[in-house]
């Protein structure tokens, strides 16, 4: 994962900055899966081997100055760690790596605490969707991340649950779409 920052590129510059990511990278032995543009980062999910990722920053460079870069493996973290991660990657609007972190946490829960993750984990790929212009299925994914949410109430390791399930709420009764934090 390569995260340049963001001076000025909004979620409608998506795919032209991938193609642009690719045209640049183009010779070397990397693929570029899929990028999202936060309004802090240009984040780029990429393959590519350790010794040739210092090339593909300096050629993605006319896109961004690096902001920093990291393999992302799955790892088994403690839950509470976890569940701190997740809040600072979610407010930080790295919401795929949100997303990847409670994936860990979800499968240690139970009932009624299962849906309170599945929600938080929807609502952060929704926003990763938002971020790649995709906006019709965030807007669609927020409304399953409700129904996983409707029955919660309070607060969760810091969360203010309902303030974030009527911000949720605004969001798709308004289909304004916006990075928000927990």
């Amino acid at each position: 994962m390569i995260h340049l920052r963001n001076s000025g590129y909004s979620p409608t510059d998506a795919q032209t900055l991938l193609k642009k990511a690719d045209n640049l990278s183009s010779g070397m032995n990397v693929i570029i899966r899929d990028m999202r543009v936060s309004t802090k980062y240009l984040e780029f999910d990429t393959s590519v081997a350790q010794q040739e990722l210092d090339m593909l920053v300096d050629k993605l460079s006319p896109l961004g100055v690096l902001d920093h870069a990291r393999r992302v493996v799955e790892e088994e973290i403690d839950r509470e760690t976890a569940i701190c991660m997740a809040i600072q990657y979610f407010n930080d609007e790295r919401f795929w790596e949100c997303h990847e972190v409670l994936e860990g946490v979800w499968k240690q829960t139970f009932e009624g605490e299962k849906d309170l993750v599945q929600g938080i984990i929807l609502v952060a790929a929704a926003l990763v969707h938002y971020q790649k212009n995709e906006d019709d299925i965030c807007i669609s994914i927020m409304k399953r991340a409700m129904e996983k949410l409707s029955n919660v109430e309070g607060m969760y390791h810091g969360i203010n649950i309902d303030k974030f399930r009527q911000t949720v709420t605004e969001i798709i009764s308004s289909k304004k779409i916006k990075p928000i934090k927990i």
